[in-house]
């Protein structure tokens, strides 16, 4: 049976720097973030859309294998999006996906699977409702669907650095949906690599959803997102100056800080492993003894994040292979760099 509609996407996964850590309302964040989009880890998402009388019928396969369990919560979020987009309560959707990374590996997921699916919708929604997007207001509307399904895939519909969230003093920024970064970028930050260092690939003990949920009775929430607006301020300050140490310096803090919150929040927010605590060290005794421009972030789990400037790069990858992977899994680690966004296939 030949699909009414079809389309698909390659959308990045995306690393914060400043991290979003708590929300309110309907996937809202408690304080903005800011991004850097990955390169080669994406998402690849194709829709088929089957026209019906009414009812939204899902079909998901992840890998060329069918997943009941994913089927579920697609068919859920799709329901959500009624209101937003009313047609696709019309139709059946046969729904094929796959990531050019591997799970559990310090690489958002969420992000780039779900701004993928949000940009194959908002195709369909132009096709059904004869709209005539900009591209700006595209990916806006993308970057909105995509939050409704998780928050840090609304970063993910743009390339380079990105923003989300409410930011004083930056007249287009918005909870609703992600912009690119609205302040001039130093050379210095152009183009970064990140090195995935992947210490552990087992599941995690609290999920970013259960990590999020946490913050809404946590002793320090209020301190936090003052925090997070201040950090942020500041790292656009450094970017935009070419300030390295204060970069470095501001991102580290914002990863451990998201890990001293996990730890106050629950007896299971203990996430980094001993690997981790090495890896720390190592980079910052290197940065400290050779001034090569390197720093680590932090997700919600143990695998560590090496950003580095672009002409670092023989440097630092001499540096991994001597010094950090013994603490990696396998001495398994990802070659990844900052990414122009998502791509449409056809």
């Amino acid at each position: 049976m030949k699909p009414d509609f079809q389309t698909s996407w390659k959308s990045p996964s995306n690393i914060a720097l400043i991290k979003y850590w708590g929300k309110h309302g309907i996937q809202l964040p408690n304080n903005p973030s800011l991004s850097m989009t990955l390169n080669k880890a994406n998402t690849f998402t194709r829709i088929k859309a089957y026209r019906l009388d009414s009812g939204i019928q899902v079909k998901y396969y992840f890998e060329k294998k069918q997943r009941v369990d994913f089927e579920k919560k697609i068919l859920k979020y799709l329901q959500k999006l009624i209101d937003d987009m009313p047609f696709i309560n019309e139709y059946a959707f046969e729904i094929n996906s796959s990531n050019s990374f591997p799970h559990s590996t310090g690489i958002a997921s969420s992000a780039s699977s779900m701004s993928a699916l949000a940009l194959c919708l908002v195709s369909l929604e132009n096709y059904v409702l004869k709209k005539d997007y900009s591209d700006e207001a595209f990916y806006n509307r993308a970057s909105y669907i995509a939050r409704l399904g998780s928050g840090s895939a609304s970063r993910s519909v743009y390339g380079g650095w990105c923003t989300w969230g409410k930011i004083e003093g930056v007249p287009d920024s918005s909870n609703l949906y992600a912009s690119p970064l609205n302040s001039p970028v130093d050379s210095l930050f152009d183009n970064m690599g990140d090195a995935v260092l992947v210490v552990s690939s087992s599941p995690k003990s609290v999920s970013s959803s259960m990590g999020h949920s946490l913050m809404n009775v946590h002793p320090f929430a209020k301190s936090r997102y003052l925090q997070a607006e201040e950090n942020l301020q500041a790292l656009m300050v450094a970017m935009q100056v070419g300030d390295f140490d204060s970069f470095s310096s501001i991102v580290e803090n914002e990863a451990l800080t998201l890990h001293s919150l996990l730890m106050t929040s629950s007896p299971d927010g203990l996430l980094l492993k001993p690997g981790t605590i090495q890896i720390i060290e190592a980079v910052r005794k290197y940065r400290a003894q050779t001034g090569v421009k390197i720093c680590f972030t932090i997700d919600a789990g143990p695998n560590v994040h090496i950003l580095y400037a672009k002409n670092e790069e023989q440097k630092v990858y001499q540096f991994i292979n001597s010094d950090l992977l013994a603490f990696c899994e396998k001495s398994y680690w990802i070659d990844d760099k900052a990414g122009s966004g998502p791509e449409q296939m056809e």
